[in-house]
């Protein structure tokens, strides 16, 4: 009698995995569950009042997973949309600071323009060998203005007469024997070096003695 119950209920089993495919997923779950409570408590007013209990419970957890879809979703696109707000953000700022890169080079920049203005003026008007020495002293003048203009935007020329090689400043091209000079001093200036404030901008190309 039990053997034909449990070929009964394989059975069914059986039959129901074959139909599975072709019902709703949810109406699918409920009857596999009034199934298995009918199997064990025969069809009774018991058996029925805890199928609707799981059944209730199952429905709230549906409704609960169809909620927590909803919200993650939300928190999904939430997190897109802050995201292209940020790359957006960050491309704004980027394009503002290469602007602003721009305009205070074009702004230290057109102060040059002076000088070379003065240039150009100088050296369409080069003189016979007679007067060389005027020449000479307007070429000066330009130069001191140039300097002078350097100056007011922070840019400072170093002074390394009689000073020892310093890597973060100098630059050394040669290491030569000197009497006149110790081992690591600076021998000769090569190319001026230039500071901005306690930055350097450019170091002193030097000639080192041994």
């Amino acid at each position: 009698m039990d053997s034909n119950a449990d070929d009964i209920k394989e059975e069914r089993k059986q039959t129901d995995m074959t139909e599975k495919p072709e019902q709703n997923e949810n109406t699918w779950i409920e009857s596999e569950i009034e199934t298995e409570l009918t199997d064990t408590h025969g069809g009774t007013e018991t058996g029925s009042t805890v199928a609707e209990e799981i059944l209730g419970e199952v429905a709230q957890l549906r409704e609960q997973v169809v909620e927590l879809t909803a919200q993650s979703n939300e928190y999904l696109d939430g997190w897109q949309r802050a995201r292209a707000d940020f790359a957006n953000y960050k491309k704004r700022i980027e394009r503002e600071q290469a602007e602003t890169y721009r305009m205070a080079a074009a702004s230290v920049l057109k102060r040059f323009l002076e000088v070379l203005d003065d240039l150009d003026l100088a050296l369409a008007n080069k003189p016979e060998q007679s007067e060389a020495e005027d020449f000479s002293n307007g070429i000066e003048l330009i130069r001191q203005k140039l300097l002078s203009i350097m100056e007011n935007e922070g840019i400072t020329r170093m002074d390394v007469d009689g000073m020892e090689f310093d890597p973060n400043l100098h630059e050394a091209i040669s290491s030569e024997d000197s009497p006149d000079h110790d081992s690591g001093e600076i021998i000769a200036v090569v190319k001026n070096g230039y500071m901005v404030g306690d930055k350097v901008l450019r170091p002193a190309v030097v000639r080192v003695a041994k």
